[in-house]
């Protein structure tokens, strides 16, 4: 999964610092508040230690790529990947599956209603 939409980014753009918070956010597809407060609980109990990691994560992270997602149908989608892919994989396949059922009752119906086109297939099998 070496997808750029797979990757961790900093999120410059709904930022309040560094734009971490913001891109963990965006890959777990989670609030972009609540990492931050979950972050500032971290502060907190760690007593500032996360404070390092955290402008560590902000100089090595690369900048989110603003043609990342074209709609947010397609960003609900990856983060989706993200989360769980072994999940992901099953809903296409299934969709696949139902698409393909459906495209088989289509041919039924007019093979079945038009006694030509059905010889036709049969002579091409």
């Amino acid at each position: 999964m070496n997808s750029p939409r797979t990757t961790l980014y900093r999120d410059k753009e709904n930022a309040k610092l560094m734009g971490v918070c913001s891109g963990i956010a965006d890959y777990t597809g989670v609030d972009a508040l609540w990492i931050r407060l979950a972050f500032l609980m971290t502060l907190f109990m760690t007593g500032g230690a996360v404070i390092p990691f955290y402008f560590l994560a902000g100089l090595l992270l690369n900048k989110k790529p603003p043609y990342l997602y074209s709609e947010p149908a397609e960003q609900r989608y990856w983060q989706g990947v993200r989360q769980n892919p072994k999940r992901t994989a099953r809903e296409i396949r299934s969709k696949m599956k139902d698409i393909d059922r459906r495209l088989a009752d289509v041919e039924t119906y007019y093979v079945s209603s038009n006694p030509r086109l059905n010889a036709e297939i049969e002579r091409l099998r």
